[in-house]
């Protein structure tokens, strides 16, 4: 039956900033999953200019093959730099010539480079070298360009073959750059990795993951539900009512033509998301309604949410700032007041200005910490306490101007 169980679908419903692109990053992040983000709202309808619904597929793929590259080079990343490593050594110490016969003195000359080659190969790993210029060559393939303009006119279908034929056709462009030992090293093990790896296995097996494991996020997909109000309309916005049905087909399961083959989205998973501030998830076109079998509605942040938001997370925005003004030498200490502090006016600011989730928290925080990132660079070495009376000094002309508060925060 494994070929009869459809993905079981989800809607999001939750204003703005309450997490529901962050949720469905995490879970896709948390099962190596090829993930795309894109807007219900950017899609036109066949017909129309602008990009198709297919489109969201072939960008799948592309980050699909991204993973998979990566994983892959990862696995020849000794063999890799080793051959870079040799490289780099002929550019910087050229293998002497040989005369033919005649040419008494040629192995002696082999002694004298194979010593040095040795003492450079120590010096690169040690990277006395870093900093000394070299010129290497790299390689373009001449259709390059012509697939990226084909790919985003939406023309992904042509611009493989067009690419392929002008391959074929036009030899490989060589461009020699001046670089930095250190970024040499970087665009020789890239290469290296290239040739050490079957592109044709990596497209395989990103094809399969996208098959198989595919996320795809919708954003906004309240934007394009057709609201009660639209009904008998001959507004331009019924269009929506267009992209959902090109949306349908590719949800409920069909092939998609990319140029790197047939691309079947049966078992691709979505998630949409949206506010549905002034449409519900019934006035989406009833087709599509069933395709999306798990509603999930998420409430306002609170307070205690926000507090947890600065403080838990491995990249909280507590221990973003303090890393940065750790840069400039100056040690941040937040009292567990103060930061309740913040997220009690984070939530008093969303509820008396608009809701914008833990977005607000971002605001907030840059207008706490403004003075001392402008003092910063002159304060080193210094260790500032942030309580709540600090808090409340940075908000107060703020908070009491509730004009200026429109603006600010």
């Amino acid at each position: 039956m494994r070929e009869d169980i459809t993905p079981k679908n989800i809607i999001m419903i939750g204003p703005t900033g309450v997490g529901k692109t962050e949720i469905a990053r995490r879970l896709a992040s948390s099962i190596r999953a090829p993930f795309i983000k894109v807007e219900a709202s950017k899609f036109t309808e066949v017909g129309y200019v602008g990009r198709d619904v297919d489109s969201m597929i072939r960008d799948l793929v592309k980050i699909s093959i991204s993973m998979v590259e990566k994983e892959e080079m990862e696995k020849v990343k000794d063999r890799a730099k080793a051959a870079a490593t040799d490289k780099l050594l002929d550019i910087l110490l050229p293998r002497p010539s040989h005369y033919g016969e005649e040419d008494t003195g040629y192995e002696e000359r082999l002694k004298r480079y194979e010593t040095s080659r040795a003492k450079i190969r120590k010096q690169l790993e040690e990277g006395v070298l870093d900093e000394r210029e070299v010129e290497i060559t790299q390689t373009h393939q001449p259709g390059g360009n012509m697939v990226e303009v084909f790919s985003s006119s939406g023309l992904d279908e042509i611009s493989g073959d067009m690419g392929e034929m002008l391959n074929k056709i036009l030899p490989e462009r060589k461009q020699t750059m001046k670089a930095h030992v250190s970024e040499a090293k970087e665009i020789l093990l890239r290469q290296e990795a290239e040739k050490l790896i079957d592109q044709n296995k990596v497209v395989q097996e990103a094809i399969r993951r996208t098959e198989n494991s595919g996320m795809i996020f919708l954003d906004e997909i309240d934007k394009i539900a057709a609201r009660s109000t639209d009904m008998g309309s001959s507004s331009p916005d019924v269009s929506r009512e267009g992209v959902q049905r090109d949306l349908l087909p590719v949800i409920e399961g069909t092939t998609v033509n990319t140029r790197w083959g047939m691309v079947r989205t049966d078992h691709i998973l979505f998630l949409a998301a949206g506010a549905f501030h002034t449409s519900r998830p019934s006035d989406l076109i009833p087709e599509l309604q069933g395709r999306f079998p798990i509603r999930v509605e998420l409430d306002a942040l609170d307070r205690e949410a926000f507090f947890r938001i600065l403080t838990e997370p491995r990249n909280a925005l507590l221990k973003q700032y303090t890393a940065l003004l750790a840069t400039e030498g100056v040690t941040l200490d937040f009292s567990e007041n103060a930061v309740r502090e913040i997220a009690q006016i984070a939530e008093t600011l969303n509820s008396s200005l608009q809701n914008i989730g833990a977005r607000r928290l971002h605001t907030v925080m840059e207008r706490v910490l403004e003075e001392l990132s402008f003092d910063a660079p002159t304060r080193g070495g210094e260790k500032v306490k942030v309580d709540v009376r600090y808090v409340k000094s940075m908000l107060r002309e703020v908070l009491k101007d509730e004009h200026l508060s429109h603006y600010i925060l």
